[in-house]
């Protein structure tokens, strides 16, 4: 009995000890355990630039864990957020860049930080345009827009002399005119659909909070058709005349643009 015990345990005792020494393979082949934190970096760094982002996360984050004080580290944090910016994984890009602004505020880099926030979510702005393929635009949320014009926006006051301030501020121009036509399309849809008091609404919104937005001549005049279909008279004739004052050639006024083509192709 006894020996049968025995010619059981050899094979058992053989399989422990494979299956242990499998289990320090993982840190026997690790190529980078000896690396200095100036090679990681360059090693990470050469991954980000031929777009081997999952690698140059990798060697970023076993930077960061093995030198976490100095220069290296810290440089680290910003490439990791660089690196899922690259790879569209827009929340663990956000994650990290708020990470870094928490940890790091006084950074003479922060500056970028913000930029990068308000490029990630610039970026995720097309998910607010998705309407264009007949969706109902009413549902349709501008919140990455309007996250991405607020991080432009800190950067250019708290950072007038970044050198990524003049950029910042352009995109918050195009944002502004984005937000303000899409404003507009969700009037003009309605009015289409005879909810002429919610276009008139939705209208008077782009006109109030996109004052100098090109959208504001059609928001005018989607005000002036649904003022008249509803027979407001009155409200019809204001609008009207503010529209003839600002936009004294306006297309609207000879019956409106031509429509042949999408209403997004404003270039």
């Amino acid at each position: 009995m006894q020996k049968r015990s025995l010619k059981f345990l050899a094979p058992a005792l053989a399989m422990a000890i494979v299956l242990s020494g499998c289990g320090l393979l993982p840190d026997k082949a690790d190529e980078t355990r000896d690396w200095s934190a100036s090679k990681l970096y360059s090693e990470a760094r050469d991954e980000l630039s031929t777009g081997s982002y999952d690698k140059a996360i990798q060697y970023f984050e076993k930077l960061e864990a093995r030198y976490p004080f100095g220069t290296y580290a810290q440089q680290a944090q910003m490439e990791i957020a660089y690196a899922y910016y690259r790879q569209s994984d827009s929340p663990q890009a956000l994650a990290a860049i708020e990470r870094f602004i928490k940890l790091h505020p006084n950074h003479p880099n922060v500056d970028y930080m913000y930029y990068l926030r308000g490029l990630v979510n610039f970026n995720d702005r097309l998910g607010f345009f998705d309407f264009i393929v007949r969706q109902d635009p009413s549902e349709r949320d501008p919140k990455a827009a309007r996250e991405a014009f607020d991080s432009f926006r800190l950067l250019a006051e708290r950072f007038p002399d970044s050198i990524y301030a003049k950029d910042a501020i352009a995109r918050m121009k195009y944002l502004v005119n984005a937000l303000a036509q899409y404003e507009v399309h969700v009037a003009s849809y309605y009015y289409r659909r005879g909810a002429y008091l919610a276009a008139a609404n939705r209208a008077q919104t782009a006109l109030v909070e996109y004052r100098e937005a090109p959208a504001v001549e059609e928001a005018l005049s989607v005000m002036v058709r649904s003022y008249d279909a509803l027979g407001m008279t009155d409200l019809r004739e204001d609008a009207k005349r503010v529209l003839d004052k600002n936009f004294p050639n306006s297309v609207y006024l000879r019956g409106g643009p031509d429509r042949s083509g999408p209403w997004w192709k404003i270039w």
